[in-house]
C-alpha cells in the first residue's frame, strides 16, 4: 500500500505547493510512483507551479461527482514518467466536497501508487480538513518567521487530534543572512518551538521563482540548484535514509545543526 502524506501549514505564502511539486519530482526520481493532489478547491495553483495547466481535462471533483474514473482525471508530469497530478477544481469551493470521497479516492489510489501528497490549502477551514482526513502522515511547512511558526503550531495540534502522529517539519526559505542579523528565527528555535522532528530544511533560493514562471519544477530544471538538492535529501529522508541536516551556505558548509532520532 502507498503512502499517503498531506503536506501543510499554518498560513499562506510559506511555499507549500512548490515543496509538494518538488518533493513529489524527488521521489519520482527515486523510482517511485506519485501522485499530488491539489486539494485547494476553487483556486488550483498546482498545475501551474508544475506546467500542466493546458494538459488538464479533469478534475477531483468531476471523479467526486460520477463524471469521470481517477486515472482520466489523473495528469502525466511532461518529464517524470511515473509522476501524476490530481487537480482541484476551479469552480467548486471548499464546502461542495465529501471528505468521504475524498478519503475512497485516496484509498484507491493507495492500491496503485507509492506515494499520495495531498497539497492542503492554508488556514484550518474545510479544505483543511478535507486533506487531513484522508493521510496517514503529515509535513508542515513553515518559514523562520514568528507568526508562520505560531501557526504551524497550531496546525501540528489539530494534526495530531485526527489521530496522525507522524507529523515532521520542513522549513522553507530559509536564509542564513537574515538569520545571522537576527531578522529571522533560526532553526534550533524553530524545531523547540513546534516540538516535532525536522526533516528538511529547503534554503532561500531565487531560482524557484524563476523556474516557476517558466512552469517547471525546480528540481528537473535545475537540479543543481541549492533547494533542488535540499528536496533531493528530503526525498531520500522520508524513504528512510538517515541523513543528517546540514545547513549550507554558497561558501561552503557551516554546521551539522540536527540529525532526526538524535
Amino acid at each position: 500500500m502507498g503512502r499517503s502524506i498531506v503536506v501543510t501549514a499554518g498560513k499562506g505564502g510559506v511555499g507549500k505547493t512548490t515543496v509538494t511539486a518538488n518533493l513529489g519530482a524527488s521521489l519520482s526520481k527515486l523510482g517511485k510512483s506519485v501522485v499530488v493532489i491539489d486539494m485547494d478547491i476553487g483556486l488550483r495553483n498546482l498545475d501551474v507551479v508544475m506546467g500542466l495547466e493546458n494538459r488538464v481535462v479533469y478534475n477531483i471533483m468531476d471523479i467526486v461527482e460520477g463524471r469521470c474514473k481517477i486515472n482520466q482525471a489523473l495528469v502525466r508530469d511532461k518529464h517524470l514518467e511515473n509522476l501524476f497530478l490530481l487537480p482541484a477544481s476551479q469552480i467548486h469551493n471548499k464546502d461542495d466536497v465529501d471528505i468521504d470521497r475524498i478519503v475512497d479516492i485516496v484509498t484507491t489510489l493507495e492500491g496503485s501508487f507509492d506515494y499520495i501528497l495531498l497539497d492542503s490549502p492554508a488556514g484550518i477551514e474545510k479544505g483543511f480538513e478535507s486533506s487531513v482526513a484522508p493521510a496517514k502522515e503529515a509535513l508542515v511547512v513553515a518559514t523562520p518567521d514568528v507568526s508562520s511558526v505560531r501557526d504551524a503550531d497550531r496546525v501540528v495540534g489539530i494534526i495530531e487530534s485526527k489521530g496522525i502522529f507522524s507529523i515532521s517539519l520542513i522549513v522553507n526559505r530559509y536564509d542564513l543572512a537574515l538569520v545571522a542579523k537576527k531578522k529571522m528565527l533560526d532553526f534550533d528555535s524553530i524545531v523547540d518551538i513546534l516540538g516535532i522532528d525536522a526533516i528538511g530544511v529547503v534554503p532561500e533560493d531565487k531560482n524557484v521563482i524563476e523556474t516557476t514562471n517558466r512552469g517547471e519544477i525546480l528540481v528537473n530544471y535545475l537540479p543543481g540548484s541549492p533547494a533542488a538538492k535540499e528536496f533531493g535529501l528530503i526525498a531520500r529522508r522520508i524513504e528512510g535514509e538517515s541523513i543528517p541536516i546540514k545547513i549550507e551556505e554558497q561558501k561552503g558548509f557551516l554546521g551539522n545543526l540536527f540529525r532526526r532520532g538524535s
